[in-house]
């Protein structure tokens, strides 16, 4: 299986490392397109063996070509790739906002994979939610998701719409993860404890809350009143939370997100 990223950017970059380091294919069967001059040499320097400035023949050799180009670098890739495209091939995007009727009407294939993977992708950590055009048959899909998974955990939805939601839920959830991290690290420094404990306790808490969760079969609710005794520390900073109706805020965010998404997509 021969396959080619168009793109290497962070994502790019990840796909290229997780697909060689899980085996899911050869390093002479990977290619990568770069626009780039200075990041051709730099994949070079890496041992990368088929790294290319310019599309050319090979691109109609590809069984799978991956678009990990910024959504707006579309305008100047396609007219250059779409010559080299054909129908047996599959197109997977991760090009946020940019639907697949878009590259299908660009792109010579009707096989059309669109995918939204977030950034702990990078340690093999990510959520990937990820979907196709009629055309991608259950086996294919099969070995995209295996392509996929070497960067963490992924989900298949049959209405792409439900990828608007995956950006807003976990392509952008890091960013709530941070946020929330951010203001019970600076907290912490006002109550007396320097940045570096202040940071320790946080990203321990966070990381122990999630092991507990991934290990034993209990709700978030459960947790928390297993967590929250009645009249204690952890109820009173509840109370507070519930007072200026935080969870209502993050859900507006949340569904704040979302729209963007459905606007960046039109």
């Amino acid at each position: 299986m021969n396959i080619l990223i168009a793109g290497g950017g962070n994502m790019g970059k990840t796909y290229a490392d997780a697909f060689i380091a899980n085996h899911a294919l050869a390093k002479e069967e990977l290619y990568i397109l770069e626009h780039s001059p200075e990041k051709v040499a730099y994949f070079k320097s890496l041992g990368f063996e088929n790294v290319f400035f310019q599309p050319d023949g090979y691109v109609s050799h590809m069984d799978i070509v991956i678009l990990a180009i910024k959504p707006q670098d579309r305008h100047e890739l396609f007219p250059k790739i779409a010559p080299f495209i054909h129908s047996r091939q599959i197109v997977l995007s991760i090009m946020a906002g940019v639907t697949m009727q878009t590259i299908a009407q660009s792109l010579p294939t009707p096989k059309i994979v669109r995918a939204m993977p977030n950034l702990p992708a990078q340690i093999g950590m990510g959520m990937t939610g990820f979907t196709s055009t009629d055309a991608v048959t259950k086996e294919e899909i099969f070995n995209i998701q295996n392509l996929l998974n070497t960067t963490g955990k992924t989900l298949y939805f049959d209405d792409e719409s439900k990828l608007d939601a995956v950006t807003a839920i976990s392509g952008s959830g890091p960013a709530y993860v941070f946020y929330f991290m951010d203001a019970m690290i600076q907290t912490a420094m006002q109550m007396g404890f320097t940045k570096v404990q202040a940071e320790l306790m946080v990203e321990q808490t966070f990381m122990g809350a999630v092991h507990l969760l991934n290990t034993y079969r209990l709700s978030c609710k459960e947790w928390i009143s297993k967590v929250a005794s009645k009249g204690g520390t952890t109820e009173a900073a509840l109370h507070q939370f519930d007072q200026h109706q935080l969870q209502h805020s993050i859900c507006k965010g949340l569904q704040a997100a979302l729209q963007r998404a459905v606007e960046l997509g039109q």
